[in-house]
């Protein structure tokens, strides 16, 4: 009995060093994350060919054999991590339910879920509803597990949540006041655009984000004046988030470009730390935190 569970253990541990980034250099690691990689490629093409009428009729038998292909591989891999959950370092202090529940909740083990999901439901919800299937679409962020660059930016993004959210409640804010000024100017000339303030939202939005479609432009001296001034706090408001981002970015990359910096000079510890604590979406550590 005890032979069997040690044995269970191994091929455990054997499963999770192949899913998670297992020893550098090993070619079965390497070789699996090649094909993952591959097949979430090839997913991708077909979402998007499958949507052409043409092509979608005359290639649907491969458009279904990859999918149901896919399906396979993405729900054995969906319960493989699942399994392999209490393995994760940060997790090991955890019993096994916890562990595994842990991960379920998890923004990666939340992506994986809706990666193979939309099919099942499909399989059980009337053909109207089917259009559930382009959610297929978020199989694309499974890809941050094996791109440094992404997890790299997923970091910066997590770390820099409040900031970058405080942009965003600015930014409606100033598209509701850019709004308000502008009915008030042109609400006479143009009663069909800028008539109420929920009209001129959309204005004051593609104003603000330097898009400028043409639709509705102000005519009158005073919302040509609304409309500069729109413009340049668009300007600012735009440089923000730039900004935020990459300094974070920044920082990000050079903790794992010099992680012994970051360890106080313990490469030993900094290159522990990185082998052994892969990387996994949790948006709930600070920034430069592993």
């Amino acid at each position: 009995m005890r032979a069997h569970a040690k044995r269970a253990l191994e091929l455990r541990r054997r499963v999770y060093e192949l899913l998670e980034h297992g020893p550098i250099g090993d070619f079965r690691v390497r070789l699996t994350n090649w094909l993952l990689i591959l097949l979430i490629v090839v997913n991708l093409v077909a979402v998007a060919l499958e949507t052409v009428p043409r092509l979608e009729t005359a290639y649907r038998t491969e458009f279904i054999a990859i999918e149901i292909f896919s399906l396979i591989v993405f729900t054995v891999e969906y319960l493989l991590r699942i399994w392999v959950a209490v393995e994760h370092a940060p997790r090991r202090h955890l019993s096994a339910r916890r562990a595994r529940w842990e991960f379920i909740k998890s923004p990666a083990g939340l992506i994986d879920l809706v990666s193979v999901l939309p099919f099942w439901l499909a399989f059980f919800t009337p053909a109207e509803f089917r259009v559930i299937l382009v959610f297929r679409i978020v199989r694309f962020l499974k890809l941050a597990r094996y791109s440094p660059a992404l997890r790299s930016l997923l970091d910066a993004l997590a770390g820099e949540r409040r900031a970058l959210f405080g942009c965003l409640v600015i930014m409606v804010g100033m598209a509701f006041i850019a709004a308000a000024l502008i009915h008030v100017a042109e609400r006479s000339v143009q009663p069909e655009k800028f008539g109420t303030i929920p009209d001129s939202m959309w204005w004051a939005i593609v104003t603000l984000g330097q898009v400028g479609y043409g639709d509705a432009v102000p005519t009158t001296t005073l919302g040509r004046l609304v409309g500069v001034m729109t413009i340049f706090v668009g300007l600012v408001m735009i440089a923000l988030p730039i900004g935020i981002v990459a300094t974070a970015v920044g920082s990000v990359v050079w903790l794992v470009s010099y992680p012994f910096a970051y360890w106080g000079g313990n490469t030993n510890q900094s290159t522990q730390a990185l082998v052994t604590a892969p990387f996994e979406w949790t948006f709930e550590r600070p920034l430069g935190q592993f």
